[in-house]
């Protein structure tokens, strides 16, 4: 009958409830729903009590939500305006709604400003991206997901948005 590939146990993390993050089902539905606006996202939470992403935009299509924005607008232009931190926010609320629980629930991203960095690891030999040296190269971010007050570039889930 064959075996079937659920993602890389490496990636996933236990929250601070005990309950384990499955990183590839999660990271692959916040795709899939954010196409073609999400090109990649890393799932964080270890020992936290919930789980959030940083994700990185598709820096073209995100750009025809920023009509207002010049064409040669950087990742850090589109991943900061307002049209795009709209479309993430409904992202997340939606992926909220259909949540079965903590585990597969993202409540709370930023959007990258800057691209993987090669020369940092982020990104593999094959171009896929690096989960562990991104959650290690910007620790700094992975604070800031999670510290309250948020900082204004954390979009949160909107908290009735859960099961």
């Amino acid at each position: 009958r064959g075996l079937m590939f659920d993602g890389r146990i490496a990636e996933d993390f236990k929250l601070d409830s005990g309950s384990w993050v499955s990183v590839g089902p999660l990271r692959g539905r916040l795709i899939a729903e954010g196409a073609p606006y999400v090109q990649d996202a890393v799932l964080g939470g270890h020992d936290r009590r919930e789980v959030g992403a940083l994700i990185l935009p598709h820096v073209d299509s995100c750009r025809k939500l920023c009509p207002d924005l010049p064409p040669g607008a950087t990742q850090a232009q589109v991943a900061a305006h307002p049209a795009v931190r709209a479309f993430v926010q409904r992202l997340l609320d939606t992926l909220s709604l259909e949540s079965t629980g903590s585990t597969t629930r993202i409540a709370r991203a930023i959007v990258l400003a800057e691209p993987p960095s090669i020369d940092l690891g982020e990104v593999t030999d094959k171009g896929s991206i690096n989960q562990r040296a991104v959650l290690k190269a910007r620790a700094g971010l992975i604070e800031q997901l999670y510290a309250e007050p948020a900082p204004p570039h954390v979009i949160k889930a909107t908290p009735g948005a859960s099961p």
